[in-house]
């Protein structure tokens, strides 16, 4: 097993756990967090709000999963650069959908 196929296994976990923790946040009573150590705002429909937050962690780790595969042609090809953007612009991505879609639409008013 060469350094790419180690290197991508490692992101295909970090990608699968992603994917757990959204399909975790499908199944919650309470209302899900979305930013680390912060409380959720007021949620008008819990269980959609969680569904939304849940699917929005799934596509996450899906399009993690995906952005890893320059991995395996090694840790030194130039197609590396594509997976570390890739995955700064999905997080912003997220941030943004998260903030304008998901928040409007489920904060009480």
């Amino acid at each position: 097993m060469n350094e790419g196929t180690f290197g991508f296994i490692i992101w295909a976990i970090v990608g699968c756990i992603m994917v757990i923790i959204g399909i975790r946040a499908f199944f919650q009573k309470k209302a899900v967090g979305f930013w680390a150590n912060s409380k959720v705002f007021p949620v008008n429909d819990v269980k959609g709000y969680n569904h939304a937050v849940g699917k929005l962690f799934i596509v996450y780790g899906i399009v993690f999963i995906g952005l890893g595969i320059p991995l395996l042609s090694g840790q030194n090809s130039p197609y590396i650069l594509l997976s570390v953007l890739g995955v700064m612009i999905e997080t912003i991505v997220i941030m943004a959908v998260y903030s304008v879609s998901i928040t409007k639409k489920y904060r009480e008013k």
